[in-house]
C-alpha cells in the first residue's frame, strides 16, 4: 500500500488514466479522476526540499505517458516528428503544472485552486493560436466518442469539456483529502461532486432526445480514392486523376445529387492555379457536370503562384530565385457549370508541413525534419477570412481541409458566413491505419454538435463518413479501400451560442489566471486566508 502512495506511483497511475480516458480506445470517466493521482503527489512533496524540481519531474512523467501512449501514431509519418511533438507536448504540460505548484505553495486553496482550472484552460487556448498550435489533446476532445454526453457544447465548445474535467479532478482530490483526514466520508462533499457530473449529463441527455435535425436536405457523394501518399499521390496527372474520380461518382449518381467532395490535395500534380484553370482535366470535369446539371464538386487541389515584385509578396511567399517568390497553396475548389470556380486556400496549416514556426530561428535547424502529416514541405500561404462556397440556388458549404477541423472557434468562422453544412476534405494516409485517422474522424463530431451542422467528410483512404447535426456517426466508410459514400446533409444557417461568443470560457479563465497569479505573488499567504 505505501508503495502505491509513493509521489512516483501516483504520477505514473495518472499518465495511465489519462491514456485509458482518451479517444478513441478509452472511456472519459477516467478522465474525471486522471489529475487526482498527480495531485496528491504535489500535496505529499510542496513543502520539501527542491519540490519544484520533484513535481516537474512527476508531473513530465504523467503527461509523456497520456502524451506517447495517445499520439505515437505519429510515428509514421516521422520519428524526429513524435519525438518533437511528445517530449514538447509533455514538457509544457509540466511548466503549467509547475506553475500550479508554486502558486499552491505561496497561497490558499480559495486562490490555488481556481488558479489550477484556469491556467490550464489558458495553455489550451494558447495551443488553439501560437506557432507550435498543437491542440490535439485538449481535454474537453476527451469526450468526442460520445456525443450524447455533451449536447451541450453547442454553449460551451471544448472549453465547457475541460473545465468539467478541471472541476470534478479537484472536488474528488479534495474528497479524497478529507477522507484521509477524517477516516470518513461525508456526504455533504460526495453530492456536490455527483451534481458536477450529473446535471450536465442530464441536461446533454435532454438534449439529445429532443433536439431535431434541422433544415432542407441535400444529396452528396464522398469519395474515397484510397491513393498511398507515399508511393502513389504525386505519380499522376491531374486530368489523370480527375478521370478516375469520375468513374467513382459515375457508380453512385443520381440526377439529384448536389455535390460530390474529394479528398484534400487530391489533385497533387502542383501546377499553377491558372494551367489548372484552362486545363483538360477542367474540362472534362465541366462535360460531365452537363450530364448532371444539378451537380458540384468539391476537391482539394495543391498549387502555387509565382511572383516576380517584392511588393506582391507575403511572410509566407518562398524565395526561389533573385526577384522571384512562389506561394504555395493547399486549396479546396468548387466547381460548378455556370459560375466561376470559388477558391478556398487552407489557413490552419500543419507545423513543418506547411508552416515552419519561427522561421528566421528554427529554419536552420529543423527544416528537414518536422512532422509530416500532409501537404509538402513549403510554407504554404493562407488567408484571413473563413470564405465558403456558395451554389446557384444559394446554399452554403465551409470547405475545411484537414487540420483545420480540429480548431472549434476556428470552424465557427464558417458558419459567422452562413455555412449550412461542414465539408471536410482531408488525408490521414500519412499515419497508417492507427488511432490517428480514428481520432481525427472523432473530432469531427464535435464542430457538428459546437455549429448544430451535418458535416460530410471525404479521406483519402478514409475514413469518410456523414455526421448529423447532434454528433452521430450515421454513415461512414472502412479505412484503406477504394470506395463512395452517398447520402444527404440537412442545411441549418441557425448560428448556435458557441458560434456566436467563441471561447468565452477560456477569455474568462485568462482574465481570472492573471487576476490569481498577480494576488499570489503579491501578497502573504496568512493574509489571503
Amino acid at each position: 500500500m505505501k508503495a502505491l502512495n509513493h509521489p512516483l506511483s501516483l504520477a505514473l497511475f495518472s499518465g495511465i488514466l489519462f491514456y485509458l480516458g482518451w479517444p478513441t480506445l478509452g472511456f472519459p470517466i477516467f478522465l474525471w479522476i486522471a489529475f487526482v493521482p498527480l495531485l496528491l503527489a504535489e500535496n505529499t512533496l510542496r513543502n520539501t526540499k527542491n519540490s519544484g524540481l520533484k513535481i516537474f519531474g512527476l508531473a513530465y512523467i504523467s503527461f509523456l505517458i497520456w502524451n506517447f501512449s495517445t499520439t505515437a501514431w505519429l510515428y509514421y509519418a516521422s520519428l524526429f516528428g513524435v519525438l518533437i511533438a511528445v517530449l514538447v507536448n509533455s514538457l509544457l504540460m509540466a511548466l503549467v503544472f509547475l506553475l500550479y505548484h508554486w502558486v499552491a505553495k505561496k497561497s490558499t486553496p480559495k486562490i490555488y485552486w481556481p488558479f489550477f482550472i484556469s491556467i490550464w484552460l489558458v495553455f489550451e487556448k494558447m495551443h488553439l493560436h501560437w506557432e507550435f498550435s498543437w491542440p490535439w489533446l485538449n481535454l474537453g476532445n476527451g469526450f468526442s466518442e460520445y456525443p450524447s454526453w455533451i449536447q451541450w457544447y453547442e454553449y460551451t465548445g471544448t472549453f465547457g469539456g475541460s473545465l468539467w474535467i478541471l472541476l470534478t479532478n479537484v472536488m474528488l482530490f479534495n474528497l479524497i483529502q478529507t477522507f484521509q483526514i477524517k477516516t470518513v466520508f461525508s456526504v455533504k462533499k460526495i453530492i456536490p461532486i455527483a451534481l458536477v457530473i450529473g446535471l450536465p449529463l442530464l441536461f446533454s441527455f435532454y438534449l439529445f432526445e429532443t433536439y431535431s435535425v434541422k433544415g432542407a436536405q441535400k444529396e452528396v457523394i464522398l469519395l474515397q480514392p484510397n491513393v498511398d501518399p507515399y508511393t502513389e499521390k504525386y505519380s499522376k496527372s491531374n486530368t489523370e486523376v480527375i478521370i478516375g474520380l469520375l468513374e467513382q461518382t459515375q457508380e453512385k449518381i443520381t440526377p439529384n445529387t448536389n455535390y460530390i467532395i474529394a479528398p484534400e490535395t487530391v489533385l497533387a500534380e502542383n501546377i499553377p492555379y491558372e494551367n489548372f484553370q484552362f486545363s483538360a482535366g477542367k474540362n472534362l470535369l465541366h462535360r460531365f457536370m452537363n450530364q448532371y446539371p444539378k451537380s458540384s464538386f468539391l476537391l482539394g487541389i495543391d498549387t502555387y503562384d509565382i511572383l516576380y515584385h517584392k511588393a506582391l509578396t507575403n511572410p509566407a511567399s518562398n524565395q526561389v530565385e533573385e526577384n522571384i517568390w512562389v506561394n504555395f497553396y493547399n486549396s479546396g475548389l468548387y466547381i460548378s457549370n455556370n459560375t466561376p470556380v470559388q477558391k478556398y486556400n487552407k489557413s490552419k496549416l500543419v507545423v513543418g508541413v506547411e508552416n515552419l514556426p519561427y522561421k528566421p530561428f528554427f529554419e536552420p535547424l529543423l527544416k528537414n525534419y518536422m512532422i509530416d502529416l500532409g501537404g509538402t514541405m513549403s510554407t504554404k500561404t493562407t488567408q484571413d477570412e473563413r470564405s465558403v462556397f456558395t451554389d446557384k440556388d444559394g446554399t452554403k458549404i465551409a470547405p475545411i481541409i484537414c487540420y483545420e477541423s480540429v480548431y472549434g472557434e476556428y470552424v465557427t468562422g464558417y458558419a459567422k458566413n452562413k455555412a449550412d453544412f461542414l465539408a471536410i476534405m482531408t488525408n490521414d494516409a500519412w499515419w497508417n491505419e492507427t488511432q490517428g485517422h480514428l481520432q481525427h474522424l472523432s473530432l469531427a463530431r464535435l464542430r457538428a454538435i459546437e455549429t448544430r451542422k451535418d458535416v460530410a467528410r471525404s479521406a483519402n483512404t478514409g475514413i469518410s463518413a456523414f455526421i448529423n447535426q447532434k454528433g452521430e456517426i450515421t454513415q461512414k466508410t472502412k479505412y484503406n479501400q477504394k470506395t463512395s459514400l452517398i447520402g444527404k446533409v440537412s442545411l441549418n444557417q441557425k448560428e448556435t451560442f458557441y458560434v456566436q461568443h467563441g471561447d468565452y470560457i477560456a477569455r474568462i479563465a485568462l482574465f481570472l489566471a492573471s487576476i490569481l497569479l498577480l494576488v499570489a505573488f503579491t501578497r502573504r499567504k496568512e493574509v489571503i486566508g
